[in-house]
């Protein structure tokens, strides 16, 4: 049956295919800004910056996984999960289950503390899948972020906050 795999730079044209069906998805088509290039040097480059699991189904990427490590100071090493995307073809298929599996495999296996990730609060669907997983959704948290704008902003305006 169809198992999940380390993806290769070969698999980056349709990862990105998947990322963008996912910002459809989650309603802002135009906020994807990685490039194909970047998925391949970032991920498959002397450092790579995180690992990408995918999993086929009549040898068509379906689904992918891509995680990256990160630091708990509560916790300590800890495996961040960016995107867990299945196609919306594929959906109630297993695929999203085999996907998560082996990223707690892979975390496991790195010894990591914690392995999280967000969800949109209207994201039913996936929030009762992760629950049945025995994942904790922790509603009573808000994500923070400064984009690429608002880092500039915030690095020129840092003084006037004085």
């Amino acid at each position: 049956m169809n198992q999940p795999r380390l993806a290769t730079k070969a698999d980056m044209p349709r990862v990105l295919e998947l990322i963008n069906e996912l910002a459809v998805f989650e309603k802002e088509p135009e906020a994807v800004e990685v490039t194909q290039s970047m998925l391949e040097t970032d991920g498959f480059g002397n450092n790579p910056k995180f690992t990408c699991f995918v999993i086929e189904v009549d040898n068509k990427v379906q689904g992918m996984a891509l995680v990256y490590k990160r630091y708990s100071t509560w916790k300590g090493e800890a495996l961040h999960l960016e995107d867990l995307i299945v196609s919306q073809s594929h959906r109630g298929k297993s695929l999203g289950t085999k996907l998560l599996d082996i990223v707690v495999e892979y975390g496991k296996s790195l010894g990591v503390k914690r392995i999280s990730w967000e969800v949109l609060d209207w994201n039913e669907p996936a929030i009762t899948f992760y629950e049945t997983k025995g994942a904790k959704v922790m509603r009573d948290w808000d994500v923070v972020q400064l984009d690429e704008k608002g880092i500039e902003n915030y690095l020129k305006n840092r003084n006037a906050h004085l």
